[in-house]
């Protein structure tokens, strides 16, 4: 609760929390978000706070350490396609002009009434999805965009009955 209340779709403009936002939505494909959510200290600390510059050091012993790690999800591709994003990170030059650019630079504020309403994807996800892979981001199927989306604010996909969905436009 205290995730939604305060994080969840406030628009980000720090690389380095969309860098988070991109590793952890990448591990919790398949996984439902309570289990990355009560792992996000045990990443915040195994990813180097997030720094894109030091996750793209990262080498195999790292990878070693990290899948024995138990604080985060033990699975290597997942790992390994962090690290990855963080090479392509830095070849982007960063994440914000490019992820805002899916949505013209402006949050896209929905007015769902109903969970049932709210995509796993849209085309503008199935847009960033394709770009990202192009660009050598791993882990980013349209499903994960559109979630990266909704986490970082880029859509504002609060129920409109919800006390955040009028805040988090206010924000955009």
């Amino acid at each position: 609760m205290a995730y939604h209340d305060n994080e969840w779709g406030r628009p980000v403009h720090d690389d380095r929390v969309f860098f988070e936002f991109l590793v952890l939505e990448g591990a919790q494909a398949g996984l439902s978000w309570s289990t990355i959510l009560h792992k996000s200290e045990g990443y915040r600390r195994a990813f180097a706070g997030f720094d894109v510059e030091a996750v793209a050091r990262f080498g195999s012993r790292d990878v070693a350490r990290l899948l024995a790690d138990p604080g985060i999800v033990r699975n290597r591709l997942k790992v390994e396609s962090a690290v990855a994003n963080a090479h392509a990170t830095i070849a982007a030059g960063g994440l914000e002009e490019l992820l805002w650019s899916f949505v013209g630079g402006e949050q896209r504020v929905n007015r769902w009434r109903r969970p049932a309403e709210v995509p796993a994807e849209t085309d503008e996800s199935r847009a960033m999805s394709k770009e990202l892979k192009r660009r050598g981001f791993r882990f980013v199927g349209p499903t994960v965009c559109y979630a990266l989306m909704q986490a970082c604010g880029l859509v504002n996909d609060h129920l409109v009955r919800c006390f955040r969905h009028d805040q988090v436009a206010r924000m955009g």
